[in-house]
């Protein structure tokens, strides 16, 4: 796996501070955060329930507005952007992955996967069911493809949501407690999906509660009251031969 900093910063986070006001009270979320994320980086941010993980999260991808500060993704200032074009953005370069997986039930797997595609508008419906398909394949569910998501496992549903967000070839991928609910086993499995594909160039970003999950990550970022208390990186050795781009 290439050395992320090698790369210039993908991702710049400047000053960042969101304050959260209700009635007399505030809440400081983020307090002055300055961060940059690379490609080829598999950063895990880890931190209590109201340590500002979430609101992290959200300044990212655009779902919310920071209260002061810039975030800027490929020389963007995201947050400048009006809510049509924001949308285009997302679609175009954010894969989320969330806990819950939130498959459409009556959809199959590839049906699923191929959702995200024909919302955007990308390729034709032929290459739309190839790419599901191989999207699939690169997930481990080449087989269960036509099955309905209430068929499978937690962690094939999870696997099929990490294929879903892959859809439009993002640079980005946000998890948001993707191992929450399930066996470690299925943890370990997608775990290695994130190994894999940060060594093929995305940008993952990994929100969880796991420190011990969290420690095998090339960067691991502490949170604590809204702000970075600690930041470590380590080396990670290459994930098999998996170099295939999804």
């Amino acid at each position: 796996m290439p050395d992320s900093n090698q790369f210039p910063p993908f991702i710049k986070i400047l000053n960042l501070s969101k304050i959260f006001q209700a009635a007399s009270m505030q809440f400081v979320a983020l307090s002055d955060i300055s961060i940059a994320f690379h490609q080829h980086e598999f950063t895990a941010v880890v931190g209590r329930s109201g340590s500002g993980k979430s609101t992290l999260m959200n300044m990212i991808t655009g779902i919310d507005k920071p209260t002061s500060g810039k975030v800027i993704v490929n020389g963007i200032e995201i947050h400048t952007m009006r809510e049509t074009a924001m949308s285009k953005w997302r679609g175009e370069n954010l894969g989320i992955v969330f806990q819950f997986y939130q498959l459409i039930p009556v959809l199959s797997l590839v049906e699923n996967v191929m959702l995200p595609m024909q919302i955007a508008g990308k390729f034709s419906q032929s290459e739309r069911l190839d790419r599901a398909h191989d999207l699939l394949s690169q997930v481990g569910l080449q087989n269960y493809a036509h099955k309905r998501p209430y068929l499978v496992s937690g962690g094939q549903q999870q696997s099929t949501a990490i294929a879903r967000a892959l859809a439009n070839d993002p640079p980005i991928l946000i998890a948001d407690e993707p191992t929450g609910n399930l066996s470690s086993g299925e943890a370990e499995k997608i775990f290695n999906i994130f190994q894999t594909l940060s060594s093929s160039g995305k940008t993952i970003i990994m929100v969880t509660h796991d420190e011990d999950l969290a420690k095998r990550a090339r960067r691991v970022l502490k949170l604590v009251d809204g702000r970075i208390v600690s930041e470590k990186r380590r080396s990670l050795p290459s994930v098999g031969n998996a170099e295939a781009k999804p």
